[in-house]
């Protein structure tokens, strides 16, 4: 007998678990966050989740330590209310750039993360397009990582026909590249040598590969400062590039990200709404596509113990 599934949502992002319970025709569970005077946070739970297939929704964007915390707790409480399986719905994975050392003495914080999550009770995450693939193997338990390509592919082959190069910001990003560029009609793909000095610092850009009088698509896993895609865009500008325009999966824009990238040389930037961002949707350079017809699938999937491998790539 399969077990009722549940969605529940925390306070990061409401309104993506809301279009995936639309999409899903069901409801979202009744769950309160409670901040004390003193900082802490805890959750109730006021549907019987008892044996039930429960699925909470949250990214760990900013704040992300309390988001974090809320998602936390959260499964904590389903796991004493006798959940029959939980799984983490993290949109976007906050931490997730902090998945190696790079310096002595620091720590691998995606691997905490994932280890805490593991600990808090998750039997399964599902998330999207994850800044680099090891993190997956940080957890002891399933990690569904989607592939926005689905939703990203349709977008640019109807409103950027012609002739495009895709180009990675960094070597770390080629893989990424080279799959949108698959999915373009196998569009030309291009690298930019990048060097940093310092943390969000950047020293200096070179291209490698053709991309005068091309239609540049940058392609990232996400932008925060704008400060990489900025420096990006005016290098290939430089190179010849007719435009550039940028697709990145998690608008996390941080600081001054947004005002910086609205008086910038790219012509527009995509993002999806794995995290809530207001300013950008009131950009007139930065469109907004939905992936929660693509979590809605997942989730209806691994519901219904079906494979969700077509999902991936």
């Amino acid at each position: 007998m399969r077990r009722q599934l549940l969605i529940f949502t925390l306070r990061s992002n409401p309104r993506f678990a809301a279009s995936i319970c639309d999409a899903l025709s069901t409801e979202i569970g009744r769950l309160e966050v409670i901040r004390f005077s003193d900082g802490e946070l805890s959750v109730e739970v006021g549907d019987n989740v008892r044996g039930r297939d429960v699925f909470v929704v949250q990214s760990t964007c900013y704040p992300g330590n309390d988001h974090l915390m809320e998602l936390l707790i959260a499964i904590d409480a389903f796991k004493r209310a006798s959940a029959g399986r939980i799984t983490a719905v993290l949109p976007y994975f906050g931490y997730a750039r902090q998945d190696r050392k790079l310096k002595p003495r620091v720590p691998i914080t995606a691997k905490l993360v994932a280890d805490i999550i593991t600990a808090a009770g998750a039997d399964r995450v599902l998330t999207l397009d994850l800044h680099a693939g090891q993190v997956m193997g940080f957890f002891n338990i399933p990690v569904d990582n989607l592939n926005p390509l689905p939703i990203l592919v349709p977008y640019f082959k109807e409103n950027y026909p012609g002739d495009i190069t895709v180009v990675s910001p960094d070597a770390g990003g080629v893989e990424r590249a080279r799959n949108f560029a698959q999915r373009l009609d196998n569009a030309a793909l291009a690298v930019i040598d990048k060097r940093r000095s310092g943390p969000n610092q950047i020293a200096e850009m070179k291209v490698v590969g053709e991309v005068e009088g091309k239609t540049c698509i940058l392609v990232d896993d996400m932008v925060d400062t704008g400060g990489t895609l900025i420096k990006a865009s005016d290098t290939l500008l430089s190179a010849g590039a007719k435009r550039v325009i940028a697709c990145c999966t998690h608008p996390v824009l941080s600081g001054e990200g947004v005002e910086r990238l609205e008086q910038s040389s790219l012509e527009s930037l995509i993002v999806t709404d794995t995290i809530p961002a207001p300013k950008a949707a009131r950009s007139e350079k930065i469109k907004v596509l939905s992936v929660s017809s693509l979590f809605a699938e997942a989730i209806s999937r691994i519901h219904g113990e079906d494979s969700i491998s077509s999902l991936f790539g």
